[in-house]
């Protein structure tokens, strides 16, 4: 018996006797019958993809060319700030290896994968005038004939976080403004290479994590606050706000050019991901209510109504005062209406309460929302939690983002570009244990339960990816707390299919 029948017979006894596949829902999730959900449920031209991002995924952090970017030197120079001290100079070795990669996301019958191009690996010092890397420009010229000859559409994001370390060091990168040009030019590379065959970019993903753990948390990317380079003082009171300033305008710059260059040719269509962790009230009282509202606008409100109205969401202007940056009328109308899509990355929910600070107290990002976080209630957790530190299971935050999302931004077409849940990496586990896991079944299951419902209600809604198609590295947590659908075993890179792999596949099945 070949390994995959075997795979599957024990995934079929799996399913039939563990009682986890049978749990009874909340009355209020009305959730589709499991066994009545297929891709049959869905539209014909929805899209399923999977995703990852070039730092996690690629490796080979120093050949053929490729600059270092800040997730190379923050790796190299504050392991200790990794949970498990490791990097991504060889994360799943994509960069060797892309060939069955792309081999797998068509076995398991998804349409499309989700990608992120590095900035250094094609433009070594950031820069159009530093020269570019023409083996760099080469894998990805592979990477994306590889895709389409599998019959799989590539979607690309043009920047997932890794900053070429030459434009840190020059300026601090995102910091200031003199990015947006750097950028410009970056992302006219990348249509002028690869948009001949790539029909859907993604300018930016998840700009709010940048803008908050990365800089000013110090929690995971340059490590700035080390003062190397020309990093600024830590700043919590304007930096984050800086950060998603120049980002929206790199964003709208990248957007402008594509439009005026190359759209009517390509036939491509753009926008950019965000993160969308719902934010839901911790009691029915006009005050958590409003919390809650507040704490969505702070995080997904600050960059969607810039690209949708043109400027930042009332409370946020109200409550930071000069400390957030203005756009001009020019940069404005350049923002409004700046994708053809909107990528929304959702994991789970968070329930918010109204905070009352102090007049003395410090005003800074993490006080002018004035709501409080927690993940339970009295004690009682939102939804049941994976082996790691997050996220909560909560699908029906899902539908609720998204009804959010339509209307309040005036019913955009939507991608869900993300949506997964973390586990426990753990050497002692047999390689059986490692490949088992039902929550991630579950977990994905239950989300397009109330995808389906999505589409029902008229939402635009146009695709789903999966996070992610292996275990990598997840930044600050290392290996950790892998994600993936595939199981890679770091020392051969053999890839092996988890259970929740053969689910997809069976799902997918036609």
């Amino acid at each position: 018996m070949g390994v995959m029948k075997l795979a599957y017979l024990i995934f079929d006894l799996f399913v039939m006797f563990n009682p986890i596949f049978f749990i009874p829902k909340p009355a209020d999730h009305t959730e589709l019958d499991s066994s009545a959900l297929n891709r049959k449920s869905f539209p014909v031209n929805f899209t399923f993809g999977v995703a990852s991002s070039a730092y996690q995924y690629e490796g080979a952090y120093e050949e053929d060319g490729k600059g270092p970017s800040i997730w190379d030197t923050y790796t190299h120079r504050h392991p200790e700030r990794i949970d498990d001290r490791s990097n991504g100079d060889v994360a799943n070795d994509q960069y060797h290896h892309y060939k069955e990669d792309v081999a797998l996301v068509k076995d398991m019958g998804f349409d499309a994968y989700r990608f992120s191009i590095s900035w250094p690996r094609i433009l070594p010092s950031g820069k159009l005038s530093g020269g570019v890397n023409k083996k760099g420009i080469q894998y990805y010229n592979d990477l994306i004939d590889e895709i389409l000859s599998k019959g799989l559409q590539p979607y690309a994001a043009i920047f997932h976080w890794d900053v070429p370390q030459t434009i840190e060091d020059e300026y601090g990168g995102f910091l200031s403004s003199r990015i947006v040009e750097d950028f410009k030019d970056y992302a006219d590379l990348c249509y002028r290479e690869f948009g001949d065959r790539v029909k859907h970019w993604i300018t930016i993903n998840e700009p709010s994590i940048l803008a908050t753990l990365q800089y000013d948390l110090g929690a995971i990317g340059s490590g700035c606050f080390e003062s190397f380079g020309t990093c600024f003082p830590r700043n919590s009171t304007t930096i984050p706000y800086v950060l998603a300033h120049n980002q929206l305008l790199a964003h709208a710059a990248a957007v402008k050019i594509y439009k005026e260059k190359y759209q009517s040719v390509q036939k491509g269509q753009i926008g950019l991901t965000l993160l969308f962790n719902l934010y839901a009230p911790l009691s029915q009282t006009k005050a958590d209510k409003d919390a809650a509202e507040r704490a969505n606008e702070f995080n997904f409100g600050w960059f969607m109504d810039p690209v949708t109205y043109g400027e930042y969401p009332k409370s946020m202007q109200s409550l930071c005062g000069d400390r957030l940056p203005k756009f001009t009328k020019l940069q404005s109308d350049t923002l409004k209406g700046s994708y053809d899509f909107v990528g929304l990355n959702y994991y789970t929910t968070f329930y918010t309460a109204n905070s009352v600070i102090s007049p003395d107290a410090q005003q800074n990002y993490h006080t002018d929302c004035r709501c409080s976080v927690s993940e339970d209630k009295s004690g009682a957790p939102l939804g049941p939690k994976s082996d790691t530190w997050w996220p909560l299971l909560h699908p029906k935050g899902i539908l609720d983002v998204l009804r959010y999302t339509k209307e309040k931004y005036n019913s955009p077409t939507i991608y869900i570009t993300e949506n997964g849940i973390g586990g426990t990496s753990n050497s002692s586990l047999s390689l059986e244990e490692v490949l088992a896991d039902p929550l991630r079944i579950e977990y994905h299951r239950r989300h397009l339960s109330f995808v389906v419902r999505a589409i029902d209600e008229g939402i635009d809604l146009k695709g789903y990816f999966a996070w992610s198609l292996l275990d990598a590295f997840e930044w600050f947590q290392g290996y950790t707390t892998p994600f993936g659908l595939y199981y890679v075993d770091p020392k051969t890179m053999k890839r092996y299919p988890k259970h929740s792999s053969i689910w997809f596949k069976k799902f997918l099945k036609n």
